[in-house]
Order: C-alpha cells, then structure tokens, then sequence
C-alpha cells in the first residue's frame, strides 16, 4: 500500500499481520473451542470435549501456538509477519487433532446417562455433548424421574433438543413429579426443530408442569417469540411463588415482552429477572417496566443488550425507583442516551442495597454520567462493581466521577474503559483510591487517550493497596519511557500488570487517516487468514 510521505510524495508502506490483536486471539479461542466441542469429522472419529474441557484446552493452544509463532517471528522483524500467522494457524490445528486423539472424550452412550445429585435431588441431563432427544431414547433418558417416591426437586432438562415424540414421554412424567418441583431449566431444548414442533414441544412442557409451584424457572436460549412466550403461558399463569426468572436470547420482541408482562401476573416475590440478548426494543421496554412495578423483592435485574434506546430507557428507569431492594443491575450495551440517564440517577437515589452496577454502552456521556455518579455517591454504600465503559466521558465528568468513587469504600472492580478521561480524568480518578479501598482488586482505564504522566500516577495509587489485583491501561498513548516506568513500579508483582501490546507510544491512535486505514486491513487479513481455522486433515 502506497501513503503520503509529508512532502507529499507516496511512500511504500509493508502491511504487518503479526501480531494479532486481543479480539483476534480471543475470536480464535472461541472458534477451536467449537471445534473440540462440536460434532466434526474428528470428534466423530475421536470423540468430543465437553464445553468445560473444551474452553480450558482452546485458551492451552492458543497460548502456545502464539508464543511458538512469535518467537518465529522475532527472527524477521522485518517481514510482513505473513510466514508467522501460517505457523500460528498450523500449530493451533496440529494441537486440536493431538487433544481429540488424547482425549477426554464424551461417548455417546455415557453423555446421555443422567447426572442425579441425591444429596440436592437433581436431575440434570444437560451435560456432555448436544444430543436431539426422540421417543425411545426419551423413555430411557427420563426412566428416574418415575422411580416410585423419588424426591427430585430440581430439573435440567437444557442442551438436549426433545423433538415431539420424547414431549409426549416428558409430559406425563413431569405431570406425575409436578407438585414436588421447585425449579425447571428447560432452556435451549428446542435446538434445530421446526418451529411447529417447538411450539408444541413447549406447549406440552407447559400444560405437564401447570400448577407447579416454582421458585426458579429458566425458559432461555429458545428463539421464543411472542409465539413461544404464549406456548408457555399455562405455566407461568400458574406460577405465584416464583423468585427467578430467566428469558435470555429468546427473541423477546415488543410483541413477546407485552405478552411476558400479560402472562406473569404474580410478581411479588420475585427476586431474580434477566432479560439479555433480546430485540425487545423500546415498546418491549416499557412493557417490561411494568413488570417491574409489580416487583418490590427484585434484587437482581439484567436488561443488557436488548435495543432499548431512550424512551425505553426513561420507562425502566423510573420503574426502578420501585425496586428498592436491588441489589444488582445490568442494562449494558443499550442506547439510552443522556435522558435516561438522568432519569436513571434519579432512582438509584432509592436503590441503597445495590452491590453491583453495570452501565458499560449506554451512550450516557459527561451529564448522564455525572448524574449517575452523584447519585451513587450518596447511595449505594456497599457498591463493589461499578462499570461504566464505552460512555464517551471525558474529563468534565471526572470529578464527580472521584467524588463518587473515594466513598465506595467497599469497592472491588472498576471499569471505565473505552472513554475520554485523558490525563487530566485519568489523574483525578487516580486520586480518588484512598487507604480505605482495601478491598479493590482490578481497575480498567484502558482506551482513553492516557498518557505517560496520567499512567504513572494511577499505577503509584493502586501498587499499594493491599487487595489490588490487576491494572489495565492498555490502549492508551504511554511513552517506551512511560512503558518501563510502569513495568518498575509493578516490578514485585508484574502479575498486577496487564499487557501493554496494544499501546500507541507516538501519542495518537494513528499517524494520519491512511495509517488507520493500514492498521484496520491488516487485521481484516489476519482475521481472513484465521477464520476459516478447522481441523481438516491428518498429518
């Protein structure tokens, strides 16, 4: 690629691919993980890792692939570091097909037997390998659950999809066990069926346990809809005991959310609501304010991730002035903007038991964040996780933002990522870490145009508190000089460290607009070169 040199000519600028960026690392951890875990040619061969095993083997790859191929790369500091991303991939494919012949491996058989916890009479045929569930294998599956005098009390019927013929099994059996229930994770057991015979699916799980009196019902990760919603409506018609409430990555549309608010009329003694990774919307949220208005025990709400922007946002925050008992709230990567905001500070005047707030992505900027910070600082005495990233504040917000912070005494987290506190934000939230934040742990400013001076006295702050775990300033513009000042401040604990590969030491994120441009297509091409990532052949 050719840019302009400052007298105006072009110069020949080489595209460097090594090294990967963090979300490419992590996007490739994520990707072999399926690769152990889901059915493919090798794990049909071989057999499959279970999701647990799968995840910790994944991050053991990556880590050596990318240490093997960056010690190859150290060799040619001069290349465009394509000869190390064809060593990363190779190695990280040679280590998947090694674990697969090494095992642990789920057989079929085995994945399939229940786990039944007799000291807790939990039934949970979830673990192990995603398996679709048919009549036969259904009969054989729930054979426990008739045992006469059981006494299971809770079930997991979640990662088995039950197609139509082991509903009708499940239906009389969970009939005959109903009454002794008290809490059904029946999420993601719908998995790869028709939409006709899901909703039937639902339906007779739903007229098997009506009239159940449960504490904890999960319904999540079923593509419900309000055409789902309502296939589970005798059931949670029936429900006035239940405490917790699960509908994540449902498809909760405006539509689904009225038809919630409709169909759980008995609210009072509900403590747990979550609602993430839905398309609920505006008008979805205002129909689920109104739940929470019929919900004086909630004491841990989440409503991240589900389109809800400022008028939505308005109506839920003010619905949870009526939730005086919250203890956590999570309405993350929303797009609530100032207005809600404000109206959100308004009620957390009244939310004195909060322990945990995550407020990361809600477009709030300085005046919805100063809000905010103001009236945490007067609430909320225990507060131990406070995040707040990707809000664009910058240093107007800072010193309410300290003000805030130096009274939350019984802090543990921090995170302010992704902002535009700059050195003048970055020095006064610094000096809000007093002798009494004894219990602080991890504080995250990366991304936020911090430089040298800024740097070092937020590492001078947290070094010396007893508690503190982990500082992340990565992103920022730190000098190489800046760089080895940090690095000899956390010289007895450079653990306490986070990686600084992602720092611009020149002080700006890009030398012109071209250089970004550079930067973006470079890591577009490694991502190219990595994505395709698979276990395809034998060597």
């Amino acid at each position: 690629m050719d840019a302009k040199a400052p007298n105006g000519e072009r110069q020949h600028v080489t595209i460097k691919l090594w090294p990967p960026s963090q979300n490419t690392r992590q996007m490739l951890v994520e990707r072999m993980k399926n690769n152990l875990s889901t059915p493919t040619i090798f794990t049909t061969k071989y057999g499959s890792l279970s999701d647990v095993e799968a995840s910790k083997h994944a991050k053991q790859i990556e880590e050596s692939a990318f240490t093997s191929a960056n010690q190859h790369y150290g060799q040619e500091p001069d290349g465009d570091g394509s000869s190390a991303v064809q060593m990363y991939a190779s190695e990280c494919s040679k280590l998947i097909l090694e674990v697969l012949k090494n095992g642990p491996r789920i057989q079929e058989k085995e994945s399939l037997k229940p786990k039944v916890d007799s000291a807790e009479s939990f039934f949970d045929i979830s673990k192990g390998q995603r398996a679709f569930i048919e009549e036969d294998e259904a009969q054989t599956l729930l054979s426990p659950l008739k045992e006469p005098g059981n006494s299971y009390t809770k079930i997991c019927f979640s990662n088995r999809s039950f197609g139509l013929g082991a509903a009708r099994v499940a239906g009389p059996i969970l009939t005959s066990i109903k009454s002794q229930l008290k809490e059904v994770d029946v999420s993601d057991f719908v998995a790869g069926r028709p939409e006709a015979e899901a909703l039937d699916v639902m339906s007779i799980f739903s007229e098997a346990l009506e009239g159940s009196h449960l504490r904890y019902l999960n319904i999540s990760d079923n593509a419900l809809g309000e055409k789902g919603v309502r296939a589970f409506g005798k059931l949670l018609q029936s429900q006035t005991s239940l405490e917790e409430l699960y509908l994540m990555n449902d498809g909760i549309s405006k539509e689904a959310a009225q038809a919630v608010c409709e169909l759980v009329p008995s609210t009072e003694k509900l403590r747990v609501l979550h609602f993430h990774n839905n398309m609920t919307g505006d008008e979805g949220a205002i129909a689920i304010s109104e739940i929470l208005r019929r919900c004086p025990s909630l004491e841990d709400f989440r409503c991240s991730s589900t389109r809800v922007g400022s008028e939505g946002g308005v109506a839920l925050s003010a619905a949870l002035a009526k939730c005086k008992n919250l203890k956590k709230l999570d309405l993350r990567d929303n797009m609530f903007g100032i207005e809600a905001g404000v109206k959100l500070s308004e009620s957390l005047y009244k939310n004195e038991y909060l322990t945990e707030i995550y407020l990361s992505y809600l477009n709030l900027e300085d005046d919805g964040a100063i809000a905010i910070a103001n009236a945490l600082k007067e609430a909320a005495p225990s507060l131990t996780v406070l995040e707040m990233a990707g809000n664009d504040i910058t240093a107007a917000a800072a010193p309410s933002m300290a003000a805030c912070i130096s009274r939350k005494t019984a802090l543990t987290k921090l995170n302010l990522s992704e902002n535009d506190l700059k050195d003048d934000g970055a020095i006064q939230i610094s000096k809000a870490f007093g002798e009494g934040h004894d219990q602080l742990k991890e504080v995250d400013l990366s991304l936020n145009s911090i430089r040298m001076v800024a740097a070092r006295t937020l590492a001078q702050a947290l070094v010396r508190l007893p508690g503190f775990k982990f500082l992340n300033v990565n992103g920022n513009f730190i000098s190489e000089e800046g760089i080895d000042e940090l690095k000899d401040i956390f010289k007895e604990c450079a653990e306490k460290l986070g990686p600084l590969d992602e720092n611009d030491p020149d002080g700006e994120d890009f030398a012109d607009k071209e250089s970004g441009d550079e930067d973006e297509e470079s890591q577009d091409e490694l991502e190219e070169k990595l994505k395709n990532l698979d276990v395809n052949r034998e060597d």
